[in-house]
């Protein structure tokens, strides 16, 4: 019965107090009532925080889409993140591409110019999916996570305190507006009671008696000075030290801003680790596809003495291509023409290495030389390799005939 009596005196008195708060802001909002501004360095130090925590969430979501483009993805990450669990793994676009680009080259044979190259360019992008990969989980750990931790903890703890501080000043105008009245009404009872009836008649009796009773009502509110004056302290010091509290915290924002600066140099140094490393990767699948001859790139059976050197731009392309003599091609097609006509055999360079796919094939070292042959019936691509007492069939993409 008490712990019931109990709940029921500090729920009257929280409405109470919530009700003296919704009238004081309201009077505030109509202009009726005094404000208690704050001074000048605090609004400076609220302004400054809002602005951060604006920023701060829109970097932080750019950043999300930037490394995670899908917004499904991102959907799907954030719930497994609510739900503490461990989102499923899956291939990235580079890595997706790069498998694709595999199974391509198998399907149509390591051993043709187009399906060698395609499977150096998936290998390549594979790397690269794994470098995004490296990137994403760097970036969410020493970059997202602090600025989310920032939104999610720190403002969340600066915000309860600012909500705070408006209701210790609410309280605190609402104290000094009682005040205030409580001391009008003592003025006003003590003018009543100095004023005495000029003439005696029933009207004029009736009126000091109602003078009266309008004397005493006014006197409650004249007992209200002291305990006005009482609450008004009590809410100041409580406003005072909120606004302290507020205020520190607030300060440490400048220190937030440092530990950004910090996981902001970690984000551009990640960022950079993976673009060096792209770079890296791009420029070794371009020397590997540099080093193959001109029919590794146009992928039909006319070979060339002349590598492509560059791939950089394409103006290069359209020089190395305009330079490519059509008496060189003629030569080398006249001399594989012949080679396949006749019975006999040629000495032939290894442009680049070349792994056998099966027991039929010739494995190749590059810059050794072997003899090479046709046989009757044999596919336009190939021909007859021997070194030593091993032979087998090599691609004519690979060697370059000598005279």
């Amino acid at each position: 019965m008490n712990i019931m009596d109990f709940n029921v005196k500090k729920l009257a008195a929280d409405a109470g107090t919530f009700l003296s708060r919704a009238v004081q802001f309201t009077e505030e909002k109509l202009g009726q009532a005094e404000k208690t501004e704050l001074d000048a360095h605090l609004e400076n130090l609220l302004s400054k925080a809002e602005c951060t925590k604006l920023w701060t969430e829109k970097i932080m979501k750019q950043t999300e889409v930037l490394l995670q483009p899908n917004p499904n993805a991102r959907i799907e990450e954030f719930v497994y993140e609510k739900l503490d669990r461990k989102a499923p793994s899956r291939m990235n676009n580079p890595e997706l591409l790069g498998q694709y680009m595999i199974d391509a080259g198998n399907e149509f044979g390591p051993g043709t110019a187009y399906g060698n190259a395609l499977i150096k360019c998936g290998e390549t992008q594979k790397r690269i999916g794994t470098a995004d990969r490296e990137l994403i989980q760097t970036s969410a750990i020493n970059f997202l996570t602090p600025l989310r931790n920032f939104i999610e903890g720190d403002y969340k703890t600066i915000t309860k305190e600012r909500k705070l501080l408006q209701n210790k000043r609410l309280d605190l105008d609402a104290a000094k507006t009682r005040l205030k009245k409580a001391k009008v009404a003592e003025a006003r009872a003590a003018q009543l009671n100095t004023s005495q009836p000029e003439e005696n008649n029933i009207m004029v009796n009736v009126s000091y008696v109602l003078n009266l009773l309008h004397v005493k009502w006014l006197k409650i509110w004249a007992e209200e000075v002291t305990k006005s004056e009482q609450e008004v302290r009590i809410t100041q010091s409580e406003f005072d030290r909120q606004a302290e509290i507020t205020r520190l915290l607030l300060e440490g924002i400048s220190s937030t801003h440092a530990h950004h600066l910090r996981c902001l140099n970690d984000f551009v140094e990640a960022q950079m680790t993976y673009y060096a490393q792209c770079y890296q990767y791009m420029l070794d699948l371009q020397k590997q596809l540099g080093s193959f001859p001109s029919t590794f790139l146009s992928n039909n059976n006319q070979s060339s003495t002349t590598p492509v050197q560059s791939l950089s731009t394409p103006s290069v392309l359209a020089s190395a291509s305009a330079s490519l003599p059509s008496v060189s091609n003629s030569v080398v097609t006249s001399g594989i023409s012949e080679l396949k006509s006749s019975s006999g055999s040629r000495k032939a360079r290894v442009l680049y290495d070349y792994d056998a796919a099966n027991s039929s094939e010739l494995s190749l070292l590059a810059d050794e030389v072997i003899t090479v042959y046709s046989i009757p019936g044999m596919d336009s691509d190939w021909l007859m390799g021997e070194r030593g007492n091993q032979k087998g069939k090599v691609p004519i993409t690979y060697l370059e005939l000598l005279n």
